[in-house]
């Protein structure tokens, strides 16, 4: 059987924007599938008492400069949102929305939004704003609202976020190969060695 390794990811997360941009690579050149398994970071730093790094002034700074360090050696455009924290609830939503419904499109969808809030600095707690990247990505952002307001979509949600606290996920992004947990876009290299173990 093939290799696989579940990504649990929030788009509220730059370390889970780095890990976006390198995981589908990795897995290509592991032979390996990669399984999307979008959750709500708040909701896991609510049930383990986690907290965002940024939060700490000291740890905030250096995260800062060592998410820069590793997007230059990715190659790859990044910068600090200054409307850090986003409130996810909705954009991760749509992510799942479309798993479930248009799996074609969630990688577009998320592609749109970590750019969006990681690249462009957009404020993606603003509705109008969420609605304008949208609109420019090629989706109709009243279909993606009246996804995100899904009953099973919010449940699926809800369901995703505990399954991985209960198997000792406490941040994002968060890395499942052959059982074997990996948290963190600076421990790729260890997912890349399990996968081609």
């Amino acid at each position: 059987m093939a290799k696989e390794v579940e990504f649990y990811f929030d788009v509220g997360s730059p370390a889970a924007y780095l890990a976006w941009t390198q995981l589908p690579r990795i897995a290509e050149e592991a032979g390996a599938g990669i399984v999307y398994k979008p959750f709500l970071l708040g909701g896991v730093f609510q049930a383990t008492g986690n907290r965002s790094p940024m939060e700490v002034p000291a740890k905030g700074k250096y995260m800062q400069a060592d998410l820069e360090r590793f997007a230059r050696r990715y190659g790859v455009p990044f910068r600090h949102n200054p409307h850090f924290p986003i409130n996810t609830l909705t954009l991760m939503r749509g992510a799942l929305g479309l798993q479930l419904r248009e799996p074609q499109r969630m990688r577009p969808y998320v592609d749109a939004v970590f750019r969006a809030i990681w690249v462009d600095q957009k404020d993606m707690n603003d509705p109008a704003t969420v609605g304008a990247v949208l609109q420019d990505a090629g989706f109709d952002p009243q279909q993606l609202l009246a996804l995100a307001a899904d009953p099973q979509v919010k449940e699926q949600l809800k369901t995703v976020t505990q399954e991985a606290v209960g198997r000792g996920v406490f941040g994002a992004p968060a890395f499942f190969v052959g059982g074997h947990l990996f948290w963190g876009q600076d421990r790729l290299d260890f997912v890349k060695q399990e996968l081609q173990s």
